[in-house]
């Protein structure tokens, strides 16, 4: 980790104090590479958010400190302005280092990056403890003095300054619940009970395995006044003994019997949407696939959409004959010979 020499002038005292402040990885803090895309940035950091954010790990310094962090970073990198001039500071910084001057930070030109407060003589620093938003410390020493005020809402401190106010958004909440196979087909409503909250939980006819659903603003209560988190459900469909989904389209077995087999007939074939009947052909073979167009699944989120059913053939023999039977299959058997 580089470190720089920031001067830093106070108010009340005339001679000139150095601070030395260390540089920090912003894109490193949020696992990012530096021509992240802005969408890249957000997804790390919702990620890395709900797993380090205090209110699901609490008493643990590290977890808050790592949560500052990476807030901290994604309060910079969100910003295309305050990212572009942390991107300037970070090209230059190197170019400095390399020319001989590691750790230092004297001879190096601040000016255009530090924030200065309006009516001031120089550069003047404001820190913002940020306790209302992360329960003890705030923003690092550097970011309050490379980008000081500007980000969230500002409330007055005891001194007549001002300082970083961050309304950040309630943790995220997380569960499953299983539905059968005909439920997911029709759709279906379930109450569910969330922190001792009853919550009406509607499911769309077409709902996959391992779908997941939002229900927004039903998660945890925000640190700082911000908004609910939200509330996301893993569908999962438990295992039908009679159908295989894959996609949108059903796979059953439909069994016949030998002399429909061979002659062909009419057979009554349950659906999910009803029963109907369907004419096999002569001479149909053990194994054979049919396909009935629309009757499979309902596609999720399409009106009168669906998927296809296929029938897999089972042919079943018949059993228990008699001997008058047995003779038949027989003269049957030397006739084809």
């Amino acid at each position: 980790m580089s470190t720089l020499l920031l001067w830093q002038q106070n108010c009340s005292d005339h001679p000139k104090k150095h601070k030395r402040l260390n540089f920090k990885d912003y894109y490193k803090s949020l696992e990012v590479a530096k021509n992240a895309t802005a969408d890249e940035i957000k997804k790390s950091y919702r990620k890395l958010a709900r797993k380090y954010h205090p209110d699901v790990n609490p008493g643990n310094k590290t977890a808050e400190e790592k949560f500052k962090e990476i807030s901290e970073a994604y309060e910079v990198l969100s910003n295309a302005e305050s990212r572009k001039k942390y991107d300037q500071l970070g090209a230059d910084w190197k170019k400095y280092e390399q020319g001989g001057n590691p750790g230092g930070g004297g001879g190096f030109d601040w000016s255009k990056y530090s924030q200065q407060r309006p009516g001031s003589g120089g550069p003047q620093y404001q820190y913002s403890s940020g306790d209302e938003d992360f329960g003890g410390g705030g923003f690092s020493d550097f970011f309050e003095s490379i980008f000081g005020g500007g980000f969230g809402k500002r409330t007055q401190t005891s001194g007549g300054g001002s300082r970083q106010q961050r309304a950040f958004k309630g943790q995220d909440y997380s569960s499953e619940m299983e539905i059968t196979l005909p439920e997911a087909y029709e759709g279906s409503a379930r109450i569910i009970n969330v922190n001792n909250q009853q919550l009406r939980m509607k499911v769309k006819p077409g709902v996959a395995e391992g779908q997941v659903l939002k229900l927004a603003g039903k998660g945890g209560p925000s640190a700082g006044g911000g908004p609910n988190g939200d509330l996301f459900i893993t569908i999962k469909i438990a295992s039908d003994p009679i159908y295989k989904r894959k996609g949108n389209d059903l796979h059953k077995d439909q069994h016949i019997d030998l002399f429909t087999a061979l002659i062909g007939g009419e057979v009554q074939v349950h659906t999910l949407s009803g029963d109907i009947k369907l004419n096999i052909p002569v001479e149909t073979q053990n194994g054979v696939v049919l396909r009935l167009k629309n009757k499979g699944f309902p596609i999720y989120g399409e009106t009168d959409k669906f998927g296809d059913l296929y029938l897999k053939i089972k042919v079943d023999l018949p059993k228990q004959l008699s001997d008058k039977e047995k003779q038949l299959v027989k003269d049957w058997k030397a006739m084809r010979q």
